[in-house]
């Protein structure tokens, strides 16, 4: 894995794969943000990184793949939303 240069260069096909799986834009913009913290901080990848793949490709790699997901958890915006309409009553 070779050092980012800053998304500048990210595989559009693999952007476009990825979206096909994550289709929110800021969902899959902070996965793979997140997951190439992941990378950098040691985590291994879920997929055999390529010759000279860069971390981002890579965490686009494995959404495109099915290797890696999101899960989003609403139960504190529901919470959130509950106590306003409490405190309106």
């Amino acid at each position: 894995m070779r050092p980012s240069s800053g998304g500048q260069n990210l595989n559009k096909q693999l952007l476009k794969a990825a979206g096909v799986k994550i289709p929110n834009v800021p969902v899959l913009v902070n996965a793979v943000s997140q997951r190439v913290k992941q990378l950098y901080a040691g985590n291994r990848p879920f997929v055999k990184p390529l010759p000279g793949e860069e971390a981002e490709d890579i965490a686009l790699r494995e959404i495109a793949e099915g290797k890696l997901t999101v899960e989003i958890d609403f139960s504190a915006v529901a919470e959130k939303e509950k106590r306003e309409r409490e405190l309106q009553k």
